[in-house]
């Protein structure tokens, strides 16, 4: 099976005060391997809704998701969970690194969390810190490093277990422009390697670089 995503009349809704928005109103896509998305949308238009969805930091209300072929709806947290960190690599737009630790260290988290042996460890972090071209900073603190360079130890860790998919929100948000060419020619090169890519971005000219590209308005794709 070619496909790694696919949404069956996905909803959500959410209470503001007395209020129900509807965030997602059964918005169906498919994505295959090796594709590279953007989801563009103004503020408040679901994007950020679905992206969570996609990510399993959120649960639909109604509809299917499959994964891999295989229909997530009714998973446990635990399980979502589990898929969430194998699985799939998060790059936002606010780095989220850990101040206190190296960027190796940061790179290391997910891959302590799920149990890798040290000398394994050391192998993959090198690896993936070379691929964004930072290995010459892996013992540099965040504080130490540029806007750029925060997003490209942020692109190593999500790559570290090698997920098949990488959601990027918004992630040259925060960058000059020559910075965020960097961390786009990352995205792109990781792309051509055979991992999906599905980012949001209220950049026309990042998102025309996509493969597919969709607009979302009022919680539905345009």
């Amino acid at each position: 099976m070619n496909e790694i995503i696919k949404l069956n009349n996905i909803s959500k809704e959410y209470m503001l005060g007395d209020e129900k928005i509807t965030a997602l109103n059964k918005v169906n896509l498919t994505v295959n391997r090796g594709d590279f998305l953007s989801i563009t949308g103004a503020s408040g238009s679901g994007k950020s809704t679905l992206m969570n969805i996609l990510g399993f930091l959120d649960k639909a209300d109604d509809g299917q998701y499959f994964f891999e072929g295989i229909n997530q709806s009714g998973f446990s947290e635990e399980k979502l969970s589990k898929i969430r960190g194998q699985k799939i690599g998060f790059i936002f737009q606010s780095f989220y690194l850990i101040p206190e630790l190296t960027a190796y260290q940061n790179v290391e988290l997910p891959l302590i969390y799920n149990n890798i042996p040290n000398k394994k460890r050391e192998k993959i972090c090198r690896a993936a810190l070379k691929k964004v071209d930072l290995l010459d900073r892996m013992h540099h603190k965040p504080n130490q490093l540029s806007g750029g360079q925060k997003q490209r130890v942020a692109i190593a860790r999500a790559i570290s277990l090698s997920p098949p998919l990488i959601l990027a929100d918004e992630p040259t948000g925060n960058l000059d422009p020559a910075s965020a060419k960097d961390v786009l020619s990352t995205l792109l090169r990781l792309n051509s390697e055979g991992v999906t890519v599905i980012m949001i971005t209220h950049d026309n000219d990042l998102s025309n670089l996509a493969k597919q590209k969709i607009q979302i308005s009022n919680g539905k794709i345009i």
